[in-house]
């Protein structure tokens, strides 16, 4: 049978080969079957309702991911942070209704909840704050500092050259972990304030990555790129299209072409929110890729292709929290995606890390259905474990 680039009859590929294939628009035996992961109370609440105890996030045979048959894939991360790294205790500054305020080693204070309910932490002075903080953290941030590659590019090479799975590398953030160090306010008036110190931190950020994958990208042939950024909230991204023109889109545009100039061509950053109004700029700067594409949050992978057509390819996209309406909200949201993955170039998954109020049997659901509308045989479904 043949669905768009979806062809049952052709030859079974390695997974390798069916990323290649399916991110290029070119057919394939069936497709890549990734998810974005699980918080840690869906896997509580699974383990109450039929996932066995000794299935965890993680990886290896005992992880969810390979209990519901997700495809492998490798990826090759440097350290982009700071070496050596800040060490010393967590001060304990306060403790009170069900919160600890704490600053760590780098200098950060935070409040983080200790009443068992995982969330982000509330942030109440970040690591830099001025000139003064930045210089202190930026001598730690010298790309030729030993260890931030772990392994012999050579060896990794031998490891991964035959690899029957798709290999990445990790590229960084550019304005993301900026915003991480500063801190989302102080770095928005910064940008008016001391706009020679967020570009210095920018460009410091840029050189430590365009470093490291120069050292990478002649020994390894990878088949992707992933970054990091995750700065757009339901109302559209928290700097300016303009200035992220301006300041960010050339540095992003120096590790893209420095990524194609090795044979890379699928290169993608993880950012929610709603992204449409960097899109355009993320594909003048050589990232053509959307991930994960938070359909509550403002994105929607239908509409990005049909207002790009194959020049955006895309990862993620179905909205996380139809998951838990039951077959019928699951099977519409399938099917809403459906023409995409039939055009190809885009990976059909969670839009996000999987919530807690999407029961196990749901779930389940889901992962047949999806992997039926990505051509996979049933006899090939049937023997994923978590679906037996």
């Amino acid at each position: 049978m043949k669905k768009g680039v979806i062809d049952t009859a052709k030859p079974a590929m390695t997974t390798r080969e069916r990323f290649r294939r399916q991110m290029h628009f070119q057919s394939i035996d069936r497709g890549i079957h990734w998810e974005f992961g699980y918080v840690n109370e869906t896997i509580e609440r699974w383990h109450k309702e039929g996932l066995p105890q000794n299935i965890t996030k993680g990886e290896g045979d005992s992880s969810v991911e390979e209990y519901f048959g997700v495809d492998k894939a490798y990826q090759i991360i440097p350290d982009y942070g700071p070496m050596p790294k800040f060490t010393g205790d967590t001060k304990i500054l306060k403790e009170e209704n069900g919160k600890r305020t704490e600053q760590l080693p780098d200098g950060t204070i935070q409040e983080v909840n200790i009443d068992g309910k995982s969330s982000i932490p509330h942030f109440i002075k970040m690591p830099v704050t001025g000139w003064d903080d930045w210089k202190r953290f930026k001598e730690r941030l010298n790309p030729d500092t030993p260890g931030r590659i772990e392994g012999d590019p050579l060896k990794l090479n031998e490891l991964y050259r035959n690899s029957d799975y798709p290999v990445g590398v990790y590229f960084g953030s550019f304005y993301g972990r900026p915003r991480d160090l500063i801190g989302f306010e102080h770095i928005s008036t910064m940008l008016y304030d001391q706009p020679d110190l967020v570009e210095d931190v920018i460009e410091t950020f840029t050189v430590l990555q365009e470093t490291s994958l120069k050292k990478l990208l002649p020994e390894i042939e990878f088949d992707f790129a992933t970054g990091w950024e995750d700065i757009c909230f339901r109302n559209g991204p928290m700097i300016s299209p303009a200035m992220f023109k301006s300041i960010v889109v050339p540095r992003i545009k120096r590790i893209t072409t420095l990524l194609r100039q090795h044979g890379i061509d699928v290169i993608w950053t993880d950012c929610d929110g709603n992204i449409n109004k960097l899109v355009p700029l993320w594909l003048e700067a050589g990232l053509n890729c959307m991930f994960p594409i938070e359909v509550q949050g403002g994105s929607d992978p239908v509409q990005l292709r049909k207002e790009y057509g194959r020049n955006i390819l895309l990862r993620g996209g179905i909205a996380k929290y139809q998951l838990s309406l039951g077959k019928e909200a699951i099977i519409k949201e399938l099917k809403r995606v459906e023409k995409v993955v039939e055009d190809g170039g885009y990976i059909p998954h969670g839009d996000h890390r999987i919530p807690h109020d999407v029961p196990y049997e749901n779930y389940k659901y889901y992962i047949r259905e999806k992997l039926s509308m990505l051509g996979w045989r049933k006899s090939d479904i049937d023997a994923i474990p978590g679906l037996i």
